[in-house]
């Protein structure tokens, strides 16, 4: 189970976005999901799941959460936690000074060899390791 790339969470609810002040990054979004070969993790998919359901200027029903999960389950790489990413996501967060659950998600976009995570929330250009990190929004 491999990639070349490792999308975090705000790239899929920008896709989900009805919102008007999204409409450019959602297509941003769109326009990266049908071009890249990518990953997520399970992290990925709950962090999606809570943040949909909860950010009502979203725009999206519980219905279509479990869609969009649905198809990313079905379609793309998810890798599942295990022990091991847990204490390499610790040992990135120590090293680099960054919030363990972003840690987590450099963990498993290395464990699945992608060279690229895109995300808002990490330093754009900084290579972490083996990944660089590119913020498709800017």
């Amino acid at each position: 189970m491999t990639a070349t790339s490792f999308f975090d969470t705000n790239v899929f609810l920008y896709v989900v976005s009805a919102a008007a002040e999204d409409a450019a990054k959602r297509e941003k979004a769109m326009a990266l999901i049908a071009a890249c070969d990518f990953a997520i993790s399970v992290q990925v998919m709950q962090e999606f799941a809570d943040a949909a359901l909860r950010k009502k200027r979203l725009g999206i029903t519980p219905e279509e959460v479990r869609n969009m999960l649905e198809e990313l389950a079905g379609n793309y790489p998810v890798l599942s936690p295990t022990p091991s990413l847990v204490f390499r996501a610790l040992e990135l967060s120590r090293r680099y000074q960054i919030r363990y659950y972003d840690a987590a998600i450099l963990a498993a976009a290395q464990e699945l060899g992608c060279q690229t995570l895109y995300s808002e929330d990490l330093s754009h250009g900084q290579t972490y390791d083996t990944v660089q990190v590119i913020n498709p929004f800017l």
